[in-house]
């Protein structure tokens, strides 16, 4: 029998636990291995760029979003980022989109954060402060778009800004994207999805604005995760008659005509519609409520055939606006004098579908409803292709442990949003698209806020969310 010598079997141990430690090493989390940071500096910071971009005047119309893209450009550049800001021809004067992107090793598909710098217009007499001026009051940081949406995209920056500075390891690439025009046609995020595919044919993930995050007492109760959206299929109403003097009445004015139409939509009760994401935010909220409205919230389908469930779910108005197809009546033209009939009157509508429904079905039931030939419809704004993004990925795994730990106790669930954000158009990439929402804003003061009067992000938020967002990106890694 020939005996191997000690030194090498001892070799062979050294070895094979170096190969171990090795193996431990790989296999622990990049981000274990980050340089510390300090969160006070950076949120010191992260506010001073906010409040700078605030007080960029991008009012949508114009936009002016050219201004936005060389400002993000600089603090990129700043940071050692490779910055192009292009589609300034295609977008027209004055707008433009912007891209960066920090690099990982490649080993999983990127992650792209994706914010718009246009704001929509903010009228000053009815604000408490001067809407573009990022001024710091009463705790709060004050200003058109500090919620919707420049306040998250400084989230992003900033949040992206932090993780490069780390040194983390990253396995994907994060991909930051701002457009031009979301407010009004999207076409920032159509010309660059057409223009710039080879951009994003990495991208497997991608979130931007659409969460909406529940905060009761002060107190945030659970993370919405925006997997699905109404579908904007906005229309417009025309009816044409003979004009005249307002002093001799006649049946041929076209304006009482119209205002019947309307009211029979304004009565009309579309029908209810529960979709699978939906049925799980019910489902999942039904744990913060006690009975008989726990039971209700657990089936809501079926609750919804019992009056007082329905007075109870159809009495919050997002609800109401989760389970079915909406109408808002919201713009009506007749005479622009009081003494003449007009020839024609116009009303628009602002109708919002859900992700599974059909929009000609839709179009069809509506001029059922009104049931007159004279009235005529045409469509002002198309719904674009329905979005519905995977609940289980490691991106939601991600924004669930994010939230675990930045609010102990808290859920992550799927609400609907009811707006409209750009999420479709890259869904047309085969990108799973997410609305997630760093912020602890009360429901009531973004209803008020966004797109109404004194909008503003306190200064508490501006420290959670850059954190927050921070979390997100080293945790999908």
């Amino acid at each position: 029998m020939v005996h191997r010598p000690f030194f090498n079997q001892t070799v062979m141990n050294t070895l094979i636990r170096a190969s171990a430690l090795l193996l431990f090493v790989s296999a622990t989390p990049a981000f274990a291995q980050a340089r510390p940071l300090d969160w006070d500096a950076i949120t010191r910071e992260t506010q001073d760029v906010l409040a700078n971009y605030l007080r960029i005047n991008t009012t949508n119309p114009p936009g002016n979003e050219i201004a936005t893209a060389r400002f993000l450009k600089g603090i990129l550049e700043r940071e050692g980022f490779e910055v192009q800001i292009f589609d300034t021809v295609e977008l027209g004067a004055g707008r433009a989109n912007l891209y960066a992107r920090l690099r990982g090793n490649g080993t999983k598909k990127a992650i792209a954060v994706v914010q718009h710098m246009d704001v929509v217009p903010a009228a000053p007499a009815y604000w408490s402060v001067e809407p573009f001026s990022g001024v710091v009051k009463d705790g709060y940081l004050w200003g058109r778009g500090a919620i919707d949406m420049k306040g998250e995209g400084v989230m992003h920056l900033m949040g992206l800004i932090a993780l490069k500075r780390s040194g983390i390891q990253l396995n994907r690439d994060i991909v930051f994207i701002a457009n031009a025009d979301e407010e009004l046609g999207s076409t920032g995020a159509v010309v660059f999805v057409n223009r710039h595919p080879e951009l994003l044919k990495d991208v497997e993930f991608l979130f931007t604005e659409g969460g909406e995050n529940y905060v009761e007492n002060g107190k945030l109760i659970y993370f919405g995760l925006g997997t699905a959206e109404k579908r904007t299929f906005w229309q417009k109403l025309t009816v044409r008659g003979t004009p005249s003097h307002g002093s001799r009445p006649t049946k041929q004015n076209p304006v009482p005509r119209l205002v019947a139409a309307l009211d029979k939509l304004a009565r009309y009760e579309t029908p209810f519609h529960v979709i699978p994401g939906v049925d799980k935010y019910f489902r999942d909220i039904s744990r913060t409520y006690p009975q008989p409205q726990r039971g209700w919230l657990e089936n809501v389908s079926v609750a919804l055939r019992n009056p007082r469930a329905r007075e109870f779910i159809l009495g919050d108005t997002f609800w109401n606006a989760y389970v079915r197809n909406t109408i808002s009546l919201t713009g009506l033209t007749g005479s622009n004098k009081t003494n003449v009939i007009p020839a024609e009157a116009t009303a628009e509508v602002d109708v919002r579908l859900l992700p599974d429904q059909n929009a000609d079905s839709v179009l069809a039931e509506l001029k059922r409803v009104v049931n007159d030939t004279a009235v005529h419809f045409s469509t002002i704004l198309a719904p674009k292709a329905p979005l519905e993004s995977p609940i289980n990925s490691d991106f939601v795994r991600a924004v669930e442990r994010a939230a675990r730990e930045s609010v102990p106790g808290s859920f992550v669930t799927t609400p609907m949003l009811t707006g409209a954000t750009d999420r479709p158009t890259y869904q047309k990439l085969g990108i799973a698209t997410y609305g997630l929402d760093p912020f602890k804003v009360p429901k009531e003061e973004r209803q008020r806020g966004v797109h109404g009067n004194d909008e503003r992000i306190s200064l508490d938020n501006i420290r959670f969310g850059v954190k927050f967002v921070y979390d997100v990106l080293r945790y999908v890694q």
